[in-house]
């Protein structure tokens, strides 16, 4: 076969950079866009940033002199202004999100007249505390270990006593449990030390009563048992049976089986109540007070207020980065000073105001969507949500499934019922006996309120529920609400009983 080359003439789709930085930027969060943006902004000097969170910060220069970047009360625009001082829209429409853009200019170059600015805080940067503008830092939080080593230095006096003490509190976990047995820490001294195994006992009681209490405990036993013997203002007789029950028939405790407990303790209903009380009262992760665990707050995307004709949605502003094309650079390039390296540093940043644009542009327009077929939620809670596809809103909007997709994926809408994730408002559809359709998140609210409102004392079973949601039309299997439950981390009709 004689090999020849030919050539041919063939159309194929390519992602262009542009496109693929626009598709990056809808599927990113807003803190994973705010990283985005600060990388930008450090690799393109020709973009800057309106909005710097610590441009009103007091800053050190070279010099050693200290600069204070607080703007004048002339220079901020007022709120609801942007820095040309057109007035924001903020209704809800598309344009709303034009914040991100550059003003005047700045889409040809131009980069605005300048005077920049942000939004503008009522008395902010004009007199008044002089810490305002300054950022606060915020106190290391206290460790267990460092708080009970408070406590060993004031009680202990003898080296020895405070070093085995130390030894124990540095076997803790994070939660104040021993994890590590008695006997392997005294296998590991050495023995020239010549520590004697009660010693090492001695140590652990003097943990074991120190603050918070149950810290120290080798089982959650121990740990309940420790706190009731320390906990003040409870009867003898209570304190006695509740030691007993978390000592000796805690699985019995934990499963709910109250009639075994009465049998075994020879008590009634009241008294099996009051130790019941006191097990309750007890904290059976002592030292998780101490975690450094920092909570994660989610900043809503998008807000949900109601309207005269209904229900309007517009964007956050706290979430939308004020972005313009330097003016230095700008006049530079039209001056024909400047390098080629410049001029694709140029069209990069009016590349990602523009993405930006339509970032925020389509995710307005995918939220008020949703909130036109869902409208009956916002009126009357999770009860009253339908069913809804992805496709449904694609179809609506024009756009491809994917797009839906990556739109409501890490974004969050702040409603009058709660903060949510765009896709919660997606869900699955079972039928009824009328021939409609229920979405399943309403399902899920129906067990909820169920279950909420049973009797304790006989709580409703998976099957009891689904004859219930078959009542009000609603076709479900046992398995089903059995699923939805689990999903909602509501425990099962065992472990919902009480006396």
């Amino acid at each position: 076969m004689k090999q020849t080359l030919q050539l041919k003439t063939s159309q194929h789709l390519a992602l262009t950079p542009q496109l693929q930085q626009s598709i990056r930027l809808l599927q990113l969060s807003t803190l994973e866009l705010h990283q985005e943006i600060e990388q930008v902004l450090s690799d393109n000097p020709l973009l800057e940033r309106l909005d710097d969170p610590l441009d009103r910060s007091v800053r050190l220069l070279a010099d050693g002199a200290i600069n204070h970047n607080a703007a004048t009360p002339g220079e901020a625009p007022a709120p609801g202004q942007t820095a040309n001082g057109e007035e924001g829209n903020g209704s809800g429409s598309g344009s709303g999100s034009e914040g991100d853009a550059p003003e005047g200019g700045a889409e040809d170059g131009g980069g605005g007249d300048g005077d920049g600015g942000d939004w503008g805080e009522p008395g902010r940067g004009s007199g008044g505390d002089d810490e305002d503008g300054r950022p606060q830092l915020e106190a290391s939080p206290v460790t267990l270990r460092e708080h009970l080593m408070e406590q060993v230095r004031m009680t202990c006096s003898a080296a020895r006593d405070c070093a085995l003490v130390e030894l124990v509190v540095d076997a803790l976990d994070d939660n104040g449990y021993l994890e590590e047995a008695l006997d392997d820490i005294y296998a590991r001294l050495p023995e020239e030390l010549e520590i004697e195994f009660d010693e090492l006992r001695t140590a652990l009681a003097m943990v074991q009563s120190m603050d918070p209490p149950g810290v120290g405990a080798r089982s959650a036993a121990e740990c309940l048992a420790l706190q009731i013997r320390r906990m003040p203002g409870v009867p003898l007789v209570t304190r006695r049976m509740a030691l007993t029950i978390v000592e000796k028939y805690l699985t019995w405790f934990a499963q709910r089986e109250f009639n075994k407990l009465k049998k075994a303790l020879d008590c009634d209903d009241e008294d099996l109540r009051e130790a019941q009380a006191v097990i309750r009262q007890c904290n059976p992760h002592p030292g998780a007070a101490f975690a450094s665990d920092v909570s994660d707050y989610v900043v809503p995307d998008v807000i949900v207020r109601r309207a005269k004709d209904g229900w309007s949605v517009q964007l956050n502003p706290e979430v939308m980065p004020r972005l313009r094309v330097n003016t230095l650079y700008a006049q530079a390039l039209k001056q024909g000073k400047s390098e080629t390296q410049l001029g694709a540093q140029l069209q990069e940043a009016k590349w990602l105001i523009k993405n930006m644009r339509q970032r925020f542009d389509t995710i307005l327009r995918v939220a008020q969507a949703i909130v036109d077929r869902q409208r009956n939620f916002f009126s009357h809670g999770a009860v009253a949500m339908r069913p809804l596809v992805l496709r449904e809103i694609a179809d609506t909007l024009g756009l491809h499934e994917s797009t839906i997709s990556r739109v409501t994926t890490q974004k969050y809408m702040l409603t009058p019922h709660g903060m949510f994730e765009l896709k919660y408002f997606f869900g699955s559809h079972v039928a009824t006996e009328a021939g409609g359709e229920a979405s399943s998140t309403a399902i899920r609210a129906l067990i909820v309120q169920l279950t909420g409102a049973e009797d304790p004392k006989n709580p409703l079973s998976d099957s009891k529920i689904a004859e219930m949601l078959g009542e009000q039309g609603m076709v479900i299997a046992r398995r089903t609400v059995a699923k939805y439950r689990e999903a909602l981390k509501i425990p099962p009709v065992s472990l919902r009983k009480s006396l």
